[in-house]
C-alpha cells in the first residue's frame, strides 16, 4: 500500500468522496488503509479536511495513526483528548513511542495520563522518560528479550516458545549476566541453526558494544548506518541493559534529520507543516526575513560607501549584482557541502583543514575561469576594457572568499553551538554581498578615481 501508484489513487478516491460529502465512502476508503497511508492522506488534507478523516477512524486505528504522524500535527490531536482516552491510546504503542509523545505534550497532561496508566507501564516508561528524546535512552524500547549465558540453546528456545510473539525487529537475544549487565548477543540465525546442546556462552557474540544511554541521536543512526543493523542493546554507565534500539527508531532520526538540514536552509523551522494555516506560517518567516533584510542593509550601505563612483560610471550599477551573485552561488555549493559532512560525522580535526584549502583552490580555478568569461563580456558590452579588468578582478576575489567562507563559517557556527544549517546561509550571503560589492566597486573607485 506504500506505492506511489496505489497512494494517488487513495487520494483521488478519497477526494470524490469527501467532495460527494459521502462520509460513509471516506471511512471505509480510510479503514482499508495502513496507519502509515493514513497518516499520509492526513498531511495531505488541509486542517478542516484532517479533522474530519481523523473523526472517522476506528478506536483501533487511532494510536497506530498518530504513531506515524508528524511530532506537531501527533501533539495537536492528542491535546484535545481527554486523558482517559489518551491513556488508552499510548497503552497501545511501544514504550519508546509513547515517550515520544509524552515527551512533546505539556507536563499537566503527562502526569494525569500517568496517573491513569497502571504500576508496570508506568515503571516500564519511566526508564525512558528518565531522557531526553535526542539520545540513544530516548530512542530506546525496553520490550526486549534477555537470557544468561550459562543456558543451552534448547533451553532458550523452549523459552521463546512460551511468549505470545516476540518484540518486532527482535534479529538478537541480549546476553546479560545477574546483574545485568550486558555480555554479548545470540543473534536468532545462530540460534536456529546451531545444535541445542550447544550453551549460549558458546554461541553468543562479544564483539559487539553496546550503545551508551547519552549517545547523541544522530550518533546511533550513524552506528547503524556504518554496522547495518536492525537493533542494538542500550546500556547505562555500569553497562547495565537498559533497553534496545531498532532500525524503525533510526529511521525516523535519519528522515528527522534530513528534514531539519533540509527546512533550515530556507530558514523555516524543521516542524513547518506544508497545510499550515496562514496565521501560524506568517510569524515564523517573518522572523527570518527580518535577520535578512538587516544583512540586505549591512549590503546597501557598502554600496552607498561608492555613491559617486556608481554616478560617474552607470555600468557599475548594472554589473554590481552578477558579482554578488556568483559569490552566493559557489559560497551556498561549499556550505551544503559541509554542512552534509557535519551531519554525516565525517568532518575531524585530521581532515578540515584539507576542505578548507580544497574549498579555496576550487575558488579560486573557478574565479580564474569565469572572471575571464565576465570580463570579455563586459569589455565588449560597455566597450570599455578597463571595466573587464575590474570586474574579473573582483569576480576572482568574490570567488575565493566564498570558497572559503562556505567552509569555514559552518565550521566555525558549529564550535560555537550554533546550528550551521539554521545560520550558515544567512552569515554566508552577508559576506559574499559586502564582499562582492566592496571589491568590485573599490577597485572602480582606484580605476575611476
Amino acid at each position: 500500500m506504500n506505492s506511489s501508484v496505489t497512494t494517488e489513487k487513495q487520494l483521488a478516491q478519497l477526494d470524490r468522496a469527501l467532495d460527494a460529502g459521502t462520509l460513509g465512502d471516506v471511512a471505509g476508503i480510510v479503514g482499508d488503509l495502513s496507519p502509515g497511508d493514513v497518516a499520509y492522506l492526513i498531511t495531505s488534507y488541509p486542517p478542516r479536511i484532517r479533522q474530519v478523516i481523523w473523526s472517522l477512524l476506528e478506536p483501533e486505528q487511532e494510536a497506530d495513526v498518530l504513531n506515524e504522524l508528524p511530532e506537531d500535527l501527533r501533539n495537536q490531536f492528542l491535546i484535545e483528548m481527554e486523558p482517559k482516552a489518551l491513556a488508552l491510546i499510548v497503552g497501545q504503542l511501544d514504550d519508546d513511542d509513547v515517550a515520544d509523545i509524552l515527551h512533546d505534550l505539556p507536563n499537566s497532561i503527562t502526569e494525569q495520563v500517568l496517573g491513569i496508566m497502571d504500576e508496570t507501564d508506568r515503571t516500564r516508561l519511566a526508564t525512558v522518560l528518565a531522557f531526553p528524546d535526542d539520545v540513544a535512552g530516548g530512542l530506546m524500547s525496553t520490550d526486549t528479550i534477555s537470557i544468561r549465558a550459562d543456558l543451552t540453546l534448547d533451553v532458550v528456545m523452549r523459552y521463546l516458545r512460551r511468549h505470545a510473539e516476540i518484540p518486532q525487529n527482535t534479529d538478537s537475544l541480549m546476553v546479560v549476566n545477574r546483574e545485568d549487565h550486558f555480555v554479548g548477543i545470540l543473534p536468532i540465525r545462530i540460534l536456529l541453526v546451531t545444535d541445542p546442546s550447544q550453551s549460549v556462552r558458546e554461541m553468543m557474540l562479544t564483539n559487539r558494544d553496546a550503545i551508551p544511554a547519552q549517545l547523541p541521536a544522530a550518533e546511533v543512526a550513524r552506528l547503524f548506518e556504518r554496522n547495518d543493523w536492525i537493533s542494538a542493546p542500550v546500556v547505562d554507565e555500569q553497562n547495565r541493559l537498559l533497553g534496545r534500539i531498532t532500525i524503525d527508531d533510526v529511521v525516523d532520526v535519519i528522515r528527522e534529520e534530513a528534514d531539519h538540514s533540509l527546512t533550515s536552509l530556507g530558514g523555516i523551522g524543521e516542524d513547518e507543516d506544508t497545510f499550515a494555516t496562514v496565521m501560524q506560517t506568517a510569524p515564523r518567516r517573518a522572523v527570518w526575513l527580518g535577520i535578512n533584510l538587516i544583512t540586505a542593509f549591512i549590503a546597501s550601505s557598502v554600496i552607498n560607501l561608492f555613491q559617486d563612483t556608481i554616478e560617474k560610471v552607470v555600468a557599475l550599477a548594472v554589473l554590481m549584482p552578477i558579482v554578488a551573485s556568483m559569490g552566493g552561488v559557489a559560497g551556498t555549493q561549499t556550505l551544503t557541502v559541509l554542512i552534509r559532512g557535519l551531519a554525516m560525522g565525517q568532518l575531524n580535526t585530521r581532515n578540515q583543514r584539507w576542505l578548507v584549502a580544497r574549498e579555496a583552490l576550487v575558488g579560486m580555478a573557478n574565479g580564474i575561469l569565469w572572471a575571464i568569461v565576465v570580463a570579455a563580456a563586459a569589455s565588449v558590452w560597455f566597450e570599455d576594457w578597463t571595466l573587464g579588468l575590474v570586474i574579473a578582478a573582483a569576480m576572482m576575489i568574490n570567488l575565493m572568499t566564498a570558497g572559503l567562507a562556505g567552509a569555514v563559517i559552518p565550521l566555525t557556527l558549529k564550535r560555537l553551538g550554533i546550528d550551521p544549517a539554521l545560520a550558515g546561509g544567512v552569515v554566508l550571503t552577508t559576506v559574499t554581498d559586502v564582499v562582492g560589492f566592496l571589491s568590485f566597486l573599490g577597485l572602480a573607485a582606484i580605476f575611476y578615481g
